[in-house]
């Protein structure tokens, strides 16, 4: 398994103003939200273990990310570590008007998605990460299927259309082809990076891949509500999406009792802070490598105490 030995700089963050607090009830479990994908499991392990530390005991509860809001509300799940702004239920925002669940704090994770492509592809196509060097570099990403259009692998086709839509927003001689699945979105990236060959692709981040095969971002214009509304916006006045994706924002979410019954393990939870730096290599070695998340980030914590201790030692000491 690869060593996973991070700067403790770009992982976690101490809030300024932390406050040793009482401990609460440490005789009872505190049930952390397991949701469908790697990254989560990462971040929801490492709040787990760092409570752990702090003298609390931690129950890992499988729940489904869209549905498990009330089950929250109830006090049967009493955390969700990574909340995605883009993708989430109308449910959550209901009830936390309702005030029976709330928003802890931002984890720090920077999600983006947008054109991509390996490292290597800068060497074919001068002038990347531009969007504009595009124009005149497409006949490289052509192919059988594309000529004379450059190829640019979608997103899968139920996932949606957004690299098209920005291939008719920005006027690129581009033709988009939906990947078949996120499996074949990696295999694009694996074979492009073995063969330095040319590839434009729809990706997104925090995701193993984006380490494991120096994925990057092409520059678009950024975006605006207006360029999904106002075609008469932007760079094209006679289409909208002729800008980069909306961005969005990672959060950690609790059951309201939470904070009352156990005020140090809040404060913990509301300082912990991951970025990608940290948790892209740490997916890669569950998903390349096969190690079990468990094991993967006791191995990071061990190597890595410096960047998460201080969190626990201000909330209890």
């Amino acid at each position: 398994m690869r060593k996973l030995l991070l700067s403790a700089a770009s992982v976690m963050a101490l809030s300024t103003g932390a406050q040793a607090a009482d401990m609460g009830a440490v005789d009872e479990p505190i049930k952390l939200a397991v949701n469908e994908w790697t990254g989560q499991h990462i971040s929801t392990h490492i709040a787990g273990q760092m409570l752990e530390a702090a003298g609390y005991t931690v129950e890992y509860t499988t729940a489904g990310y869209m549905n498990m809001w009330q089950a929250m509300a109830d006090g049967e799940v009493h955390a969700a570590l990574e909340v995605w702004s883009s993708n989430v239920s109308d449910q959550f925002a209901k009830l936390e008007a309702e005030g029976t669940v709330t928003e802890i704090s931002d984890l720090g994770l920077v999600a983006r998605e947008g054109y991509a492509y390996p490292s290597h592809v800068e060497e074919l196509c001068p002038g990347l990460p531009a969007w504009e060097a595009l124009k005149d570099c497409a006949g490289k990403f052509a192919t059988a299927e594309t000529l004379p259009m450059g190829r640019l692998v979608d997103y899968p086709a139920d996932w949606g259309t957004p690299g098209a839509d920005r291939v008719t927003g920005l006027g690129l001689p581009f033709k988009a082809v939906p990947a078949g699945s996120e499996g074949a979105l990696i295999a694009e990236l694996r074979a492009s990076t073995e063969k330095k060959s040319p590839l434009l692709i729809v990706f997104w981040q925090p995701h193993w891949a984006m380490s494991a095969y120096d994925v990057k971002f092409v520059d678009l214009p950024a975006a605006e509500e207006a360029c999904f509304s106002d075609p008469a916006w932007g760079v094209n006045p006679n289409e909208t999406s002729d800008c980069d994706f909306s961005s969005t924002r990672i959060f950690k979410t609790s059951w309201a009792g939470f904070e009352e019954k156990w005020p140090a393990a809040y404060e913990i939870l509301e300082n912990y802070k991951l970025d990608i730096a940290a948790q892209q290599p740490l997916m890669g070695a569950v998903d390349v490598d096969g190690g079990a998340v468990e094991e993967v980030v006791s191995e990071w914590m061990a190597a890595n105490e410096a960047t998460w201790k201080p969190v626990v030692d201000a909330a209890i000491n």
